[in-house]
């Protein structure tokens, strides 16, 4: 299976993805300006320049307050990447792939829309932002369960998952970005209480609080916390653990097909890469070109699997 259908359940679930994450990159956004170590707007045009959406916001708005980048990260169509544009275009292609999915994986996406479409009807004041981030959250998890309940471990499943670990390398990277944009009010803040605190607020906007706590106690540091997020394989939404998962579907679409594609060889050098790494180093080289290298290179492996599978064709 190629082309316009193998494409049309890649970004199905890429754009749920998305959603998703975008919905963590407002909480991260969200918690780190209640620590107040810089003044609001600071916060929101973090998030707003690692989101990769600055230049749609800039046109529209001359500031950054809580209300404009909540408002045009959730639910402005004028952003493409916002959640209701997101949760409409992933229905729209799971509309095209229809006789693809099973009745579960169809019901779950519809609903989802549906959902969404209700909830951001209105601008999410900042007093109902958690619950909405939330329900963003929980029916993103309904679909993925919905796939791995119901779905055949096939070509179909391949691109599906493919979708997904390459749009949640890109956005696990992005919220990482956030705490190195959250720009500290002076150096001797790095290593301090208030340092460690916008750490754990990164792993709480990547459901990774308590897993890190069960595996980490009492080294609550920006070393382990980035070791962590970055190459630990256990952790669901780090980027060794992404990447992994992007080399085994495309090794299993190889199998199906019989043939190696560019892709393969591209994950399996970045997985690689990946490997040979340790924290001390990235932070030495420094975390920020890191993760803007890694953006670019999963960014190329995405283009690189849409070329070799012929989505536009």
């Amino acid at each position: 299976m190629l082309g316009k259908t193998a494409g049309g359940l890649y970004w199905m679930f890429r754009l749920l993805e998305r959603s998703e994450n975008t919905a963590r990159m407002v909480e991260a956004g969200f918690r780190m300006a209640l620590t107040r170590s810089t003044d609001s707007e600071t916060e929101w045009k973090s998030v707003v320049t690692t989101s990769g959406v600055r230049r749609g916001y800039d046109e529209i708005y001359d500031h950054y307050g809580a209300t404009e980048v909540i408002d045009y990260l959730l639910r402005d169509t004028r952003n493409p990447s916002s959640v209701l544009s997101v949760s409409k275009s992933a229905r729209d292609n799971a509309r095209l792939v229809r006789t693809a999915l099973t009745t579960e994986v169809w019901e779950a996406v519809n609903e989802n829309w549906m959902v969404l479409t209700d909830l951001l009807k209105v601008p999410v004041q900042e007093k109902d932002l958690p619950a909405a981030l939330a329900t963003i959250r929980q029916h993103s998890a309904l679909v993925r369960g919905a796939l791995h309940g119901t779905m055949l471990r096939n070509d179909i499943y391949d691109f599906s998952r493919l979708g997904t670990f390459i749009e949640r390398a890109d956005n696990t990277a992005r919220i990482i970005d956030v705490k190195y944009y959250t720009l500290l009010p002076s150096v001797s803040f790095v290593g301090s209480s208030l340092d460690n605190v916008q750490w754990e607020t990164v792993l709480r906007s990547v459901s990774a609080h308590r897993s890190f706590r069960w595996l980490n106690q009492g080294d609550m540091t920006a070393s382990a916390i980035a070791d962590f997020l970055i190459l630990d394989r256990r952790l669901p939404r780090s980027l060794a653990f992404c990447i992994s998962q992007v080399v085994a579907q495309l090794d299993a679409l190889a199998d199906d097909y019989g043939v190696r594609m560019p892709s393969n060889d591209m994950a399996g050098t970045l997985n690689k890469d990946m490997k040979s790494r340790d924290i001390s180093t990235i932070f030495d080289d420094g975390l920020h070109q890191f993760i803007s290298e890694f953006i670019a290179k999963n960014n190329a492996l995405g283009l690189q699997i849409e070329t070799d599978f012929r989505f536009n064709k």
